[in-house]
């Protein structure tokens, strides 16, 4: 959001006299909330519902969507939200997590809407083509040195990923194929042989694809205090990697599971106490902390909590200096943007003395750490990657229409006795079956047909584009993608695969192929499901570039229209910390100048617009020549930041345009000559506090102030007249 107030202008600075628009919609946790809750505000306090708008709009031929990292949020962001606006006057109503009352249960019903990955599924209305460009990829293999650093493996490395051997998601899943449209229901049909409808209703398409699945909390909580034990034995450090934000019911429910078993001490001796606060332990171990605050126990519990660290093995941090360890708050630690940094770190994490210290990765279900644990496996036989010299590993990604378990949300549930689960068709024909216990956590995932076939689609495409090997990521010993390898096999016949490397690998198998072809220089394209599109997508760019906020993210749209992603936004509290605190934003925009690039180049193809096409093609010659000249964020206080960046894209996008079209040598000279003023007023501005009104809901002038410093360059970019 901050970079936005900088970079739009710009944008649109160069698209206005080519005669397009570009617009911006307001999709934040804040946004959002008060699109939600209209009948709470004041007439001028009320918000349009723009997720929604635009997930109209990706379902349309006429798509043309940048989409910035966004929050997905944890109940604790959530809660932080709805208070920084109750204080800025917004009278939304206080979210309650157990309400009573119909009207409270109808409010809980809208915060969840918010709530987890809830933008990325409305508006990907497609899959996922995500790679990274030539010139981006040229420049990080020219970096001799780089920040954070790729540290080496040491010989006696013990650093591995643990999982669960049975009671899993992976060992319970189930899967059908839809062999016409039709309803299902979910019922859960008690031991006393009453029953409660889950789901009904639910309606599906011919080929669709079914899954479901349970999580053993017997069986989760016996695995976490025997890896706690083992750890113990072993003198190594521990941590959990789970995805709280985007499986927004199942995870933090598994994460609340690890804080009471490590703290089981504590938990033990103050459960009365915990359960009159209303303590949620899914919410982590700083929930405890926010709810003793100032209570007469405060100093009895803590003690407790200190006497649990000290008895139990160490735990891997978040932020070593204020304590913030991995079990404070779920969404602190999701395991797409936290393994790829225990693998870049030479198999470490940081301990509670700001040290890097080797680690157990606890990752409960086998659907997905095994490859993980292959990849930790495949450093300490070779050692680090060599970012200078390895392959490419790009992505294409099965998640249109939801697919998979990241839009299993409304199918998850939590048992609150023992019994069975079961999921039938409306002539009663039973499909799936379950046994369960009281606190197993039982999910349902749809995969269409449409999507299946769309991706088969694109990775032949990219497989035809650019020659690489390409790996269908699937294993055959797991119910959903057995039944995916018989869809994907028939699909390929569809298509010319002649010359083309294509195969199917387990998750296993493929990533000691993708790791062996990265070390040898080649190429590889990963085709994979929702789940692994999202985890590899950070792994794989975070070894080669050092960020996957440098990967493009190219979504086409099935209705023809087109979704395009921009970077990651695991990094962007740590960069909002260091602009409040010292008012510089080290924000790399290079995701949204890519983007916005293709944008152009799309809308010049599809209506055959010459300028939008002359836009996209001078945008991503003035990206060659900003790596090239190293103009990327600086990371420390009075360099060049995020603002001094997209200074350089203006300026060395004026000179190409100007380079094909002499209207632009007014613009372009005026942002030459002006150069070293601007980068003044843009260094100058920094190395103090910056205020901006608030943190998920800033106030849209301060940030005006704060993030358009220079007079200078303003003037240039608001002034229609210095070109066309």
């Amino acid at each position: 959001m901050l970079a936005t107030y900088s970079l739009l202008p710009v944008f649109q600075r160069f698209a206005r006299p080519m005669g397009i628009t570009i617009e911006k919609k307001d999709i934040s946790v804040a946004g959002r909330i008060l699109s939600y809750f209209p009948d709470f505000l004041t007439a001028d306090q009320k918000q349009s519902d723009d997720l929604a708008w635009l997930g109209d709009l990706a379902k349309t031929p006429d798509g043309n969507i940048i989409k910035l990292p966004n929050i997905s949020a944890s109940v604790p962001q959530l809660v932080a939200t709805i208070a920084e606006l109750q204080s800025q006057g917004y009278k939304v109503p206080d979210y309650n997590p157990t309400p009573s009352t119909d009207k409270e249960k109808e409010i809980k019903a809208r915060y969840g809407k918010v709530l987890g990955s809830a933008v990325n599924p409305v508006l990907r209305e497609g899959n996922s083509d995500r790679r990274c460009a030539k010139p981006v990829k040229e420049m990080a293999m020219k970096q001799v040195k780089r920040s954070p650093a790729m540290k080496p493996y040491s010989n006696d490395n013990k650093t591995y990923v643990a999982h669960m051997s049975k009671g899993d998601f992976y060992g319970s899943e189930q899967s059908h194929i839809m062999q016409n449209a039709g309803q299902v229901k979910i019922v859960f049909k008690a031991k006393d042989g009453s029953e409660k409808v889950l789901k009904e209703n639910l309606q599906l398409e011919a080929g669709e694809i079914i899954d479901a699945s349970t999580m053993s909390k017997k069986a989760l909580t016996d695995f976490f205090e025997a890896e706690i034990a083992d750890c113990m034995s072993k003198e190594l450090m521990m941590s959990l990697h789970l995805k709280a934000t985007m499986m927004k019911v199942s995870d933090p429910i598994m994460f609340g599971h690890m804080v009471k078993v490590y703290f089981k001490d504590a938990f033990a001796k103050h459960s009365d106490l915990f359960k009159q606060l209303g303590v949620n332990v899914n919410n982590g171990l700083g929930d405890v902390y926010d709810k003793i605050k100032g209570h007469a126990k405060q100093i009895e519990v803590e003690a407790d909590i200190k006497h649990c660290y000290n008895s139990r093995p160490g735990l891997a941090m978040v932020d070593s200096s204020k304590g913030i360890t991995n079990l404070h708050v779920p969404s602190d630690v999701i395991i797409d943007a936290s393994m790829p940094c225990v693998v870049r770190d030479g198999g470490a994490m940081w301990n509670k003395d700001d040290k890097l210290e080797q680690v157990k990765c606890i990752i409960p279900d086998r659907s997905y750490s095994t490859m993980y644990e292959a990849c930790l496996q495949d450093c300490k036989e070779n050692g680090q990657f060599d970012w200078t010299t390895m392959g490419h590993t790009s992505n294409v990604g099965l998640m249109a229409k939801k697919a998979e378990e990241y839009g299993s949300h409304d199918k998850t549930f939590e048992m609150s006795a023992a019994g069975t689960v079961l999921v039938s068709s409306t002539s009663g024909k039973e499909i799936f079956s379950h046994p369960v216990e009281e606190g197993d956590i039982w999910r349902m995932c749809q995969t269409k047909d449409a999507p299946v076939r769309d991706w088969v689609k694109l990775a032949v495409s990219r497989a035809k584009a650019s020659g690489s090997m390409t790996i269908f990521w699937l294993e055959p010993a797991r119910a959903h993608d057995r039944n995916l390898i018989d869809l994907a096999t028939e699909y390929l016949k569809d298509h010319d695969t002649t010359g083309l490397d294509i195969v199917f690998k387990t998750p296993v198998e493929a990533m000691k192929e993708s790791c062996k072809r990265a070390r040898a220089g080649l190429d590889t394209i990963s085709v994979t499901g929702n789940v692994l599109r999202d985890y590899l997508t950070d792994l794989f760019p975070i070894i080669e570039l050092g960020t996957s906020a440098k990967m493009l993210s190219i979504v086409p749209l099935l209705a023809g229209g087109r979704l395009l992603e921009t970077g990651a936004g695991g990094s962007a509290p740590k960069h909002v910390e260091q602009f409040l605190n010292e008012g510089h934003l080290r924000w790399d925009s290079l995701g949204e100048y890519l983007a916005t690039a293709i944008g152009f180049q799309e809308l010049g193809a599809k209506f055959g617009d010459a300028k939008a096409t002359l836009l996209g093609d001078t945008l991503m010659d003035a990206v060659g020549i900003w790596l090239n000249n190293n103009r990327t964020p600086g990371r420390k206080g009075k360099e060049i930041d995020n603002r001094g960046s997209n200074f350089y894209v203006a300026l060395y996008w004026a000179e190409c345009l100007s380079g094909k079209d002499s209207a632009w040598l007014p613009l372009a000279k005026a942002l030459k000559d002006s150069e070293a003023q601007i980068t003044k007023e843009l260094v100058d501005c920094q190395g103090s506090s910056i205020d901006i009104g608030g943190y998920y809901h800033p106030n849209p002038a301060m940030v005006e102030v704060a993030m358009r410093p220079s007079k200078r360059f303003n003037e240039l970019m608001d002034n229609m007249e210095s070109a066309l």
